[in-house]
């Protein structure tokens, strides 16, 4: 009888059990060798093994090995399909052996990776629940460049990382094994040894496609393959639904506190259940496109999914994957684009995440002069390594293939272009050329909108972007960095606070309503007032408004008109809609009982009434992006705080726009107009039915061959007090 000793080396059987082979599939599993063929198997708890074939008879007993847990032993044949059963006292046992099968990555697979060009690196890593040489199961892969060893660990192995350690694929950095027999939603995390030995916090999966409700961190295997979509019409007509000329009015929403349902615990709502309410309900209100704070999984809901560590991840508070694949789908068949806001600019330094990966920094910079955000206490990616540029390209490529969004809105760009952002001086390090701008991160977001807009010009990026970067929204090709549209951080700032003022002093401050006009066409701009604005003390929209409870709405109204009026596409955090004075709580719903109050629901009426006029009115939307759409018509009447402007586009009557930010009604105001003729009232902020006084011009004023503002027709109109109005050519 051939002694265990001749079977298996004794210093790799000592490394086997100690967790410190390189290369455990060269030692476990079946080998054909000159005595025959050798079955090796490692199980710490077991006592006796045995190899069984496919109709469980004895192929052999396996011997120990002189090291605990470790079993050898000769069999007649090759032993194909085996299984092995276990034994540790009377307690009996069978499982499959991830070490009789072969490789599933291909070295394709490598070659990309370590190209930096694996765009669909999803499909590669992570864990994918497989048929693999005959076998159900789930095949996981992971990259983790210089560590010593990488195990899968589980409830299916006990979370014992000497049981699943993984096969290293050449100088790829990729591990990864086949576990047969397992399913959907099992529990994992990977166990890594570091460069130096040490085994260090069990880790998420990188590309983990599901996880555990917070505060639990384990990843959960979840298939994603094989969807049905049902939403070609939608997809079929997107291209010209987020074109720089078509209509766009985005509701931003977050998913935790829209709505919840007090009865049951506070509980958020599902994907599900939004998709039964929150998208009747923006599809009511007449916006475009769904903007979703971030879904992607992360540790703690106070940071509103803007520190996730699960990228690839749809959080579990709302829902599987397939769930929000629904509500996707629901809001494609209801005519809504869905835009989710994509964070690649910094990650959470929790221990199970992307820190510290392998034991040392690998996704991060390793000097915190570039590594580290001070702002957040977060970690900040390293886009010149290659293989990080290439995992959060694939991320954003992933979340556009798999679940059919829209669009990203990529959140503190501003963030990434400067070296020296929120840093003082000594605190950052210079680019080669000596200058503050990242050239890491530039190259990176050109490449990432480069690869979007190659894969589907239909789809649309957004930055946002804080500061005078030139080029943010035009083409790589043109010097710019590539992104379909910018938020106009500027026009936000501005216009608030003048808003804010007292109407008395507003003279005084004129310009902050003129400035934006001046440079509204030097990136495709969207106007957002977004949940930047109602948090961290700065207190709701309305909450800015001064005066009374009465001019306090009436200021808000006569806001939203200039805003649904002025060039750039638009954006309303929830909450905006009903006018809530509270500042927004990410832990509680909407004030929905404010619907209850005139004002409130004038407010709503009010912005289904804007987003309806400008998605059916072509001169309001089509010179968004396009200076030929505007003309000034009163830039100058500080005194009176009266502004007013045309909107115009070829082929379709022409809009004036004009706005009173003083609590006095001005009756006979002149106003120039483009063109002869009947001018129809469009919109009236002051309107009854918005809870306004009820002011106005009956719905048409006829123009007269008066000349005022250097035009040669003029109308003349009653502007009520803090009111904006809106006036289209009737084409007669």
């Amino acid at each position: 009888m051939t002694a265990a000793g001749e079977l298996v080396d004794a210093g790799e059987a000592r490394a086997i059990a100690s967790g410190d082979h390189g290369d455990p599939f060269r030692v476990l599993g079946p080998h054909q060798t000159g005595m025959g063929w050798i079955v090796r198997a490692f199980m710490p708890c077991a006592d006796e093994a045995a190899v069984m074939d496919s109709g469980g008879s004895m192929l052999g007993e396996l011997m120990p090995a002189g090291t605990a847990g470790l079993f050898v032993g000769l069999v007649p044949e090759n032993p194909g399909d085996y299984r092995l059963r276990f034994r540790r006292g009377t307690e009996s046992w069978e499982s499959e052996d991830s070490y009789r099968f072969g490789p599933v990555l291909g070295e394709l697979d490598e070659h990309l990776l370590n190209e930096g060009n694996h765009i669909s690196l999803w499909k590669a890593l992570g864990a994918h629940v497989v048929v693999h040489e005959g076998a159900e199961g789930v095949c996981f892969a992971v990259w983790a460049p210089n560590a010593r060893r990488v195990s899968v660990v589980g409830d299916f192995n006990s979370w014992d990382g000497l049981r699943h350690p993984m096969r290293a694929r050449g100088s790829s950095g990729i591990w990864e094994i086949f576990v047969p027999g397992l399913k959907e939603g099992a529990r994992y995390k990977f166990e890594i040894k570091s460069p130096d030995g040490t085994v260090i916090p069990h880790k998420a999966d990188p590309i983990g496609f599901g996880a555990e409700h917070p505060p639990a961190t384990a990843s959960v295997v979840r298939d994603i393959s094989n969807r049905d979509w049902e939403d070609g019409e939608w997809i079929e007509r997107r291209a010209n639904a987020q074109r720089t000329d078509a209509p766009i009015s985005i509701y931003e929403v977050h998913l935790g506190s829209w709505r919840r349902r007090p009865e049951e615990g506070n509980r958020p709502l599902s994907y599900l259940e939004h998709s039964t309410e929150l998208v009747p309900y923006v599809a009511e209100l007449g916006f475009t496109h769904i903007e979703l704070m971030p879904v992607m999984e992360h540790p703690f809901g106070g940071s509103w999914g803007y520190q996730p560590i699960g990228l690839f991840a749809p959080t579990i508070r709302h829902g599987t994957p397939s769930e929000f694949r629904k509500f996707v789908e629901t809001a494609h068949q209801s005519g809504l684009g869905v835009i989710l806001d994509w964070v690649p600019g910094h990650f959470p330094a929790d221990p199970h995440g992307l820190a510290r990966f392998v034991g040392t920094p690998l996704y991060e910079h390793a000097d915190p002069r570039e590594g580290f955000h001070k702002d957040w206490n977060t970690l900040i990616f390293n886009y010149g390594r290659r293989e990080v540029s290439n995992y959060l390209i694939s991320n954003a490529l992933f979340w556009l293939n798999e679940y059919h969004l829209d669009g990203l809105r990529v959140d503190a760009v501003a963030s990434m272009l400067y070296r020296d952002y929120s840093r003082p001086e000594g605190e950052w390090i210079p680019n080669i050329h000596g200058g503050r701008e990242n050239l890491d991160a530039i190259a990176f977001l050109k490449r990432m909108n480069e690869l979007v807009y190659g894969a589907d010009k239909s789809v649309m990026t957004v930055a946002e972007e804080s500061t005078a970067w030139p080029g943010v929204s035009r083409p790589t090709s043109d010097g710019g960095l590539g992104f379909g549209f910018k938020w106009n951080m500027g026009w936000m700032n501005d216009t608030l606070e003048y808003m804010k003022r007292d109407p008395i002093h507003r003279r005084h401050h004129h310009h902050q309503m003129t400035f934006g006009f001046h440079y509204a066409h030097s990136e495709n701009f969207i106007l957002p007032l977004s949940h930047d604005e109602v948090v961290h003390g700065k207190g709701s929209i309305l909450g800015r408004m001064p005066g009374g409870n009465a001019d306090r709405f009436a200021n808000l109204r006569a806001y939203y008109g200039f805003m649904w009026g002025h060039p750039g596409k638009k954006l309303l955090f929830m909450g905006q809609d009903i006018a809530q004075p509270a500042e927004w709580n990410h832990d509680a719903q909407l004030d929905w009982h404010l619907l209850d109050m005139p004002e409130h629901v004038g407010i709503q009426r009010l912005v289904r009434d804007l987003n309806r006029l400008y998605r059916n009115t072509p001169a309001l939307h089509r010179g968004d992006c396009n200076s030929d759409g505007f003309r000034w018509i009163e830039a100058g009447a500080e005194e009176l705080s009266i502004y007013a402007w045309e909107r115009r586009a070829e082929r379709t009557p022409h809009v004036v726009v004009v706005c009173n930010f003083t609590p006095v009604e001005r009756r006979s105001y002149l106003l120039g107009v483009p063109e002869a003729g009947v001018w129809i009232e469009r919109l009236n902020t002051d309107a009854s039915e918005y809870s306004g006084g009820g002011r106005g011009n009956f719905g048409r004023v006829e123009s007269g061959p008066i000349p005022c503002h250097d035009r040669s027709q003029s109308i003349e109109i009653t502007l009520p007090p803090l009111s904006t109005l809106m006036f289209e050519h009737s084409g007669v």
